[in-house]
């Protein structure tokens, strides 16, 4: 709903493209595409993918119609491939909602190639963190490695609870605990979330809306902590938090 509702994410995600800039070509990283191994689009023309049911017809007219990154394609799958994480190449995987939703607000004129990499939902965050320092060489090479996910995902929440309700403790201190290890530098504890993170498990049932986070971190420079540039809720228990890896 970021696409047509006024929210804090919205505004931000709408001033983040022109805050960092025009990067060459740009590699999405989405919770909402997910395959046993590595598999980087290299669809010339990629489509909009409406990977959602239910929600108002605005939704499903909208476009982003950007050029694909074949050549960008090209180079993931021989980064991971010397990094012994062999990544297959799919002709016309187009873009879903993880990727299109941002990328419309940041970069509306959709003129910046494209191209979106699988995650490996049945694999842990250390593996996400060894797929994102595989990429890590693309940042000097003018690409923006792109993570989408949540920080908190747990939509039997959401639908449960008042949306006008304080954001509850075991959300905040979820939340709070990854800006303080993140801005510390505490990878090995990102890293195993899953034990050391306040409420791990009801923020996050599952993994997948959290492993973008993963390879991002793997990307960013070693000893080089990330930072929070965006922290607001959506129905008081979507952390819709953003962070910046340079």
């Amino acid at each position: 709903m970021l696409a047509i509702e006024n929210r804090p994410a919205r505004a931000f995600l709408a001033g983040l493209g022109d805050a960092i800039g025009r990067p060459k070509a740009i590699l999405v990283l989405s919770a909402h595409w997910g395959a046993a191994a590595p598999v980087v689009s290299a669809a010339p023309a990629p489509e909009t993918i409406h990977d959602f049911g239910g929600f108002p017809d605005e939704l499903y007219r909208l476009r982003y119609a950007a050029p694909g990154a074949p050549a960008l394609a090209a180079r993931v799958a021989e980064l991971l491939g010397g990094a012994g994480l062999p990544c297959a190449q799919h002709p016309t995987r187009g873009l879903d909602h993880g990727a299109w939703i941002p990328l419309m607000l940041m970069y509306p004129q959709a003129d910046i190639p494209v191209a979106q990499l699988a995650i490996q939902p049945r694999l842990d965050a250390a593996h996400h963190v060894r797929l994102g320092a595989a990429l890590r060489p693309l940042r000097g090479e003018g690409v923006l490695i792109l993570a989408s996910g949540a920080m908190t995902h747990n939509l039997r929440e959401v639908f449960a609870r008042d949306p006008r309700a304080p954001t509850p403790e075991w959300t905040t201190s979820f939340v709070d605990w990854f800006a303080a290890m993140t801005a510390a530098d505490r990878r090995d504890s990102l890293i195993d979330y899953r034990a050391q993170a306040p409420h791990a498990a009801r923020n996050h049932p599952t993994d997948e809306h959290l492993l973008p986070f993963h390879a991002a971190l793997g990307a960013a420079t070693p000893g080089v902590a990330g930072r929070r540039i965006h922290a607001s809720y959506d129905h008081g228990v979507m952390a819709m938090d953003a962070y910046a890896f340079s």
